[in-house]
């Protein structure tokens, strides 16, 4: 067979549409050409995958390769295609069983000896996953966010030559348990820090309690910013759904966090409104939406920008 077609994802703010790597294997002088909008880190993708290949023991096919990135329209960054992007090629060149790969989806990047290495936003990637009801193969590395998920069907690997081996039959991998969140509710800064000011920290308790805005107002060193510090430690648990929300926020930003803490933001009193609900940028503006910068609605960025409104805000994620 000359063709196969892998499965993978891609990311969009906190979106993973799902992308088919499509390859294809024809006579002509070697070469290997990527089509399908890929920007500088999945064309460099040819290089590490040729030399994962070659130095995990296989083949690499010396005729004209085409792979195809679909949707054409939809950009395509990062190096997480480089695994589906290998076992495409190795089903197409026969190294590997057709269809060998149904009801699976794949991210990962390959290190040049064939080692998978972690990529940013697999949590997100794998909600989509779930969301599709297919199976997910990823870096080892990448286990830790990926397991939180319930009813999901996960698959790890440290190596390129471990996936093969899954797939010819020599070693399968085994499914990964769901992982215990333990949530942590421990934070940088307690109310119970704050002596006296028994009106503003009432204030603080029913804006927690029920999820209102809260506007600080005074003459400096009066605890303006000591109080708002110490909001997230008095807000009620995250859900469940929520705990996945604001930890995929973080997984596509590759930022560390942990599980069961409030994000807490505080933008400087300088900060443009622009600069506080993001100028364009998708996962600023996810963000927003997910009401980890400001809790504004849709289309506020842009009057902002329009009417160049002069916003101080300090938000909390109710």
């Amino acid at each position: 067979m000359s063709f196969a077609k892998i499965y993978t994802r891609g990311l969009l703010g906190l979106h993973a549409p799902q992308i088919e790597v499509e390859v294809h294997i024809s006579s002509g002088l070697p070469s290997l050409t990527i089509v399908g909008l890929p920007e500088a880190a999945v064309r460099e993708s040819k290089d590490r995958v040729r030399s994962a290949i070659i130095n995990s023991g296989f083949l690499f096919p010396t005729k004209r390769l085409t792979i195809n990135l679909a949707p054409a329209d939809l950009p395509k960054d990062g190096s997480r295609l480089d695994l589906p992007i290998a076992l495409g090629i190795l089903i197409a060149s026969g190294q590997l069983p057709e269809q060998c790969t149904d009801g699976f989806e794949f991210i990962g990047e390959l290190a040049l000896d064939g080692h998978l290495r972690p990529i940013s936003g697999a949590l997100t990637i794998a909600m989509a996953c779930q969301q599709a009801k297919h199976r997910m193969l990823l870096p080892t590395a990448n286990l830790d966010e990926a397991s939180q998920l319930p009813n999901f069907e996960v698959y790890a690997a440290q190596h390129l030559q471990e996936v093969c081996a899954h797939f010819l039959g020599n070693t399968k991998l085994s499914a990964a348990p769901q992982r215990e969140n333990i949530n942590s509710s421990q934070y940088q800064f307690d109310l119970a820090d704050v002596k006296g000011q028994l009106r503003p920290r009432r204030a603080l308790e029913i804006a927690a309690a029920g999820g209102h805005s809260l506007l600080f107002k005074g003459p400096p060193g009066t605890g303006k910013t000591l109080l708002a510090s110490r909001l997230a430690s008095i807000l009620p648990p995250l859900n469940a759904q929520e705990n996945l929300e604001v930890a995929s926020i973080y997984s596509v930003a590759n930022a560390p966090h942990h599980f069961g803490q409030r994000p807490f933001r505080a933008p400087h009193h300088t900060a443009s409104a622009i600069a506080l609900v993001g100028g364009g940028c998708h996962l600023q503006t996810t963000m927003r939406h997910s009401k980890q910068l400001c809790d504004l609605e849709n289309g506020s960025d842009n009057i902002l920008r329009e009417k160049q409104f002069c916003t101080v805000v300090l938000s909390f994620p109710i």
